[in-house]
């Protein structure tokens, strides 16, 4: 497992600084949130990781490999998955399709195979298959396989989401607020499968979330964004007690 170093990270759009010198650590094996208030840097900082964005200024690095100017297409080989905010679904597949699709890099047989479909290309497909089955049955998605995703309810949707990430068999998966616009229950299943993908998939996970009480319950380490520079990191006990974050969060004068 890799340890992702992203190293004086600065991102400017125009005369605005979304990211500004942020140096982040995500060590293997943990659940790493990242939070702060609305515009932080958050998305920002995933879309960096992720190859969406180019960071103006500074380096990111995922194990040996350079993310820093990578395309998204690279870095989901080096091993890095994302579930993003909004739903990155095909509404009118059905969730089998959609989780299939999400292996189209791992099949790797030639046009010859896939017309005559015996052979490698059966034994490939046969192998993505399963793998994308194993997802969905530690999803609890079997009952939704067959339905086409606009017709299941926002919380499977969001579910599904994490899904797709997860046929791609990562290493490190980058959560941007997968429990965003859900009810109490729908959160607690999230919750649920965030814990058992670290612990018995082991995967790396870093969370962007605005739920603190979820932050503090499940993360090993959590990173502060404000304005897009860190102001504080450490434990979630640590990041309780630490003046800047209560002031990013409720004001100097409320945190006196």
């Amino acid at each position: 497992m890799n340890q992702l170093d992203v190293s004086d990270v600065t991102l400017t759009f125009g005369g605005l600084n979304a990211l500004t010198h942020a140096d982040i650590t995500i060590e293997p094996g943990l659940i790493t949130s990242v939070i702060g208030p609305n515009g932080a840097g958050k998305t920002s900082l995933l879309n960096c990781i992720s190859g969406f964005y180019h960071p103006t200024k500074g380096e990111i690095h995922y194990g040996e490999h350079r993310l820093t100017k990578a395309s998204p297409h690279n870095i989901t080989q080096y091993g890095i998955a994302r579930a993003f905010q909004n739903l990155e679904l095909f509404r009118g597949m059905t969730v089998l399709d959609n989780l299939m699709l999400a292996r189209h890099r791992h099949l790797k047989y030639s046009f010859l195979h896939a017309v005559i479909y015996y052979g490698k290309a059966s034994r490939i497909e046969a192998e993505n298959r399963a793998h994308v089955e194993d997802v969905i049955d530690f999803m609890e998605l079997e009952p939704y396989r067959k339905r086409t995703v606009g017709s299941l309810s926002y919380g499977v949707q969001k579910r599904i989401e994490v899904a797709r990430a997860l046929t791609l068999g990562p290493e490190l998966l980058l959560l941007d607020e997968p429990m965003a616009g859900m009810n109490i229950e729908e959160k607690e299943d999230i919750v649920r499968f965030v814990i058992d993908i670290q612990k018995e998939r082991n995967i790396t996970i870093v969370l962007v979330e605005h739920d603190l009480g979820v932050v503090m319950d499940i993360s090993d380490r959590v990173y502060v964004l404000d304005f897009g520079e860190v102001i504080g990191s450490g434990t979630p006990k640590e990041i309780a007690a630490n003046r800047k974050v209560i002031e990013a969060y409720i004001g100097e004068e409320e945190s006196k």
